[in-house]
């Protein structure tokens, strides 16, 4: 691969709904440039981006790859991402590292869940982008249809500056307003069909005054000659898409490879090059710097994907933000403090990778074995350290307990999850101190289960995943007394430990244990004895097997023996004593409550009430934002385990929810005696 520098890169993020055709038309942009010989199927598992194993069992796109195009002396670093909402961690990551991004949609199928998901994330980080109708060769296919579904799901202009030759089965190439020329299956440039002649004239006229309006000397121009060249239309175009003004809308059919050359031209003329962009804010060691795309700027990468590979090892994938990097340097690792030799400088496409020597501010590339560095650090010059900050990305809103399958794999699951887990931002890990589980955290069920498959397949670790449990808290409600004697003769010196304790309700504490006891009746010694039984069944609960809070112990009365008492004596005293006491004094479950909002388009709204209603929620208001409903609730983390799935179900894919934890609140009898009666009989059937 050649050398390129900043102004001939492009650094793409192809975007959309699963399924339209984005990972076979990475595949037609490698077939045009010559990369490859014969065009890739995703039913064979043949793509170059969807070298992954588990991708080509699904026949989906699971991960974003890069597929690096050289096209007429630029670099075009398109990055595949994936279009199924559990993923959309990994667009995220893509769309943080591109200047620009294009947009596929179906021409049969229009603009989706997904297409909408996309374009709402493209707004979020102000990027330019180009439409692409895509797979226009087919009996249902409607340009006009698919363009009018995208209108309906963003202000945005969108403007053609291509028309169909011929349409459904009889599409026959394109029509390029720029160049005034049509365009064949082949790539052979004729001159414009009679029949689409002044349609393409009209189209034409509304391009250059969409052009003139990207620059005021153009406009001028335009004014005073009404007409522009096709340079200054060129021109004027990519000034108004940098704006956001309008969207450029093209067409293609990659199977019969119409379209496609006019596609990479455009992202070469319209997607600014990084030093185009404006100037990344990052901390540095006094405040806030700046940084530009300039090789002679401060050496600074942003790592935004991470890979680990069965063969090669750990891949670390960077944007170089500002100055250049050359192989086999040590770089500093801002985020981590630490120092790491940079080995191995690579270009990656899909699975292959080419070794560079040097990488110029803005590209992207792929280093080996980074042992320390992880996605979302930031690795420079020791000299000038600074971070970029990490992109943002959704919280995790779908939980598995895991556990390994076998004891082998007991030693490896908390590495081999925390290595998951560095590869994507959007899952976690955590051990739940209440529940004993191992709790795995994500986007979704097919999101848990590629994380599973990953780490058996990666790693060796088999992991089997169920329902977890709710970390539910233990408490009481009024005023109670226990007492328990500890009596154990066995020859020789016994044990004796008798303890009366009263307790009672601490609302916004934890635990207090005080000591009343008067005439001695109790020597002091014994009490921190006493206090660890108590606190020994506070962690492991009394009536259904959860910790015990907010509750205040004062042993008031007791007795001891001049020879047997002990410690060991006094603990058990305390801990029966506290068993007892807590049975009596109206024990209860808290569990756990949560902060949701709820965004839906506006025609779901009735259906999502009625669900939260069913799942125990208190409204606590309603709203608007961007043009959708937006619902705001308290609602238990009980009812919430499958909720991502059920939303997506009735809303058809397009609401979305966030949630955390806001406080515990006390369990409706008759669900606290269904917890209840199930820890008893699991107790049941471990004696048995």
């Amino acid at each position: 691969m050649k050398e390129y520098t900043t102004d001939k890169i492009r650094n793409i993020s192809m975007v959309s709904h699963s399924g339209v055709g984005k990972t076979v038309l990475a595949d037609g942009f490698l077939f045009n440039t010559g990369v490859i010989n014969r065009m890739g199927s995703i039913t064979e598992g043949s793509t170059v981006s969807d070298f992954d194993e588990e991708e080509q069992r699904r026949q989906l796109s699971l991960s974003t790859s890069m597929i690096p195009v050289e096209f007429e002396g630029y670099k075009l670093n398109v990055l595949d991402t994936p279009g199924y909402p559990d993923f959309v961690g990994e667009v995220i990551s893509a769309l943080s590292v591109s200047e620009g991004a294009l947009v596929v949609v179906d021409a049969i199928a229009g603009s989706e869940v997904g297409t909408e998901i996309a374009w709402n994330y493209c707004d979020e980080f102000d990027l330019p982008r180009l439409l692409l109708i895509n797979r226009m060769k087919r009996e249902n296919s409607n340009f006009a249809n698919a363009l009018a579904s995208v209108e309906k799901i963003t202000d945005k202009r969108l403007l053609k500056i291509q028309l169909p030759w011929g349409e459904k089965d009889d599409f026959q190439g394109i029509v390029d307003l720029l160049t005034m020329k049509a365009y064949s299956e082949g790539g052979d440039a004729v001159e414009i069909p009679a029949e689409i002649k002044d349609a393409a004239e009209e189209a034409r006229m509304e391009l250059i005054e969409a052009a003139a309006e990207g620059d005021d000397a153009l406009m001028e121009k335009y004014f005073e000659e009404g007409e522009l060249t096709s340079d200054e239309i060129t021109m004027g175009l990519k000034a108004a898409v940098i704006k956001g003004l309008f969207v450029p809308v093209l067409m293609a059919d990659v199977e019969t490879q119409a379209g496609i050359t006019q596609l990479l031209q455009a992202m070469v003329d319209f997607i600014p090059n990084p030093s185009e962009k404006e100037a990344v804010k990052v901390e540095g060691v006094k405040g806030e710097e700046e940084l530009t795309a300039s090789d002679a700027g401060v050496m600074a990468a942003y790592v935004w994907k991470t890979t680990a590979d069965p063969f090669v090892g750990k891949i670390t994938f960077f944007k170089l933000v500002s100055g250049s990097i050359q192989a086999d340097i040590k770089i500093w690792n801002a985020n981590k403090s630490v120092e790491e030799r940079m080995a191995n400088l690579s270009i990656m496409r899909g699975k292959d990778q080419e070794n560079v020597s040097v990488i110029h501010a803005g590209d992207l590339a792929s280093v080996l074995k980074l042992n320390e560095t992880a996605t979302g650090d930031t690795i420079c010059d020791k000299g000038h350290p600074v971070k970029v900050a990490p992109a943002k990305f959704p919280n995790a809103l779908y939980r598995v307990a895991v556990s390994p399958k076998t004891q082998a794999d007991a030693s490896k699951m908390g590495q081999t999850l925390t290595r998951i887990c560095d590869e994507d931002m959007t899952l976690s890990w955590k051990n739940d101190m209440i529940t004993k589980e191992t709790i795995l955290q994500g986007l979704g069920g097919q999101h848990i289960d590629v994380a599973i498959r990953k780490a058996e397949g990666k790693f060796q670790v088999g992991l089997d995943i169920k329902t977890p449990k709710i970390p539910y808290q233990e408490t009481i409600t009024r005023k109670a007394e226990g007492q328990h004697r500890h009596k154990k003769q066995s020859g020789g010196s016994g044990q004796f430990g008798d303890v009366t304790i009263r307790i009672e309700p601490l609302p916004e504490v934890h635990f207090e244990f005080v000591n009343e006891v008067f005439g001695g009746a109790v020597s002091s010694n014994y009490m921190p004895a006493i206090e660890k039984g108590i606190k020994s069944v506070m962690d492991i609960g009394v009536i259904a097997g959860y910790p015990v809070q907010n509750v205040k112990v004062a042993v008031i009365d007791g007795k001891e023996h001049p020879v047997d008492s002990k410690p060991v004596a006094f603990e058990v005293a305390g801990r029966e004593a506290f068993k007892k006491a807590v049975r009596v004094a109206g024990p209860v479950l808290l569990e756990p409550i949560m902060d949701v909002k709820v965004t839906v388009p506006e025609d779901n709204m009735g259906d999502v009430l009625g669900d939260l209603n069913s799942r125990r929620a208190r409204v606590q208001g309603m709203g608007t934002e961007k043009g959708k409903s937006v619902v705001n609730a308290k609602v238990p983390l009980a009812e919430m385990l499958s909720y991502i799935s059920d939303l997506r179900s009735f809303t058809g894919g397009r609401g979305v929810f966030s949630m955390e934890e806001s406080h515990h609140e006390r369990v409706p009898a008759h669900l606290q005696d269904d917890i209840v009666a199930k820890k008893v009989k699991e107790d049941e059937e471990e004696k048995a």
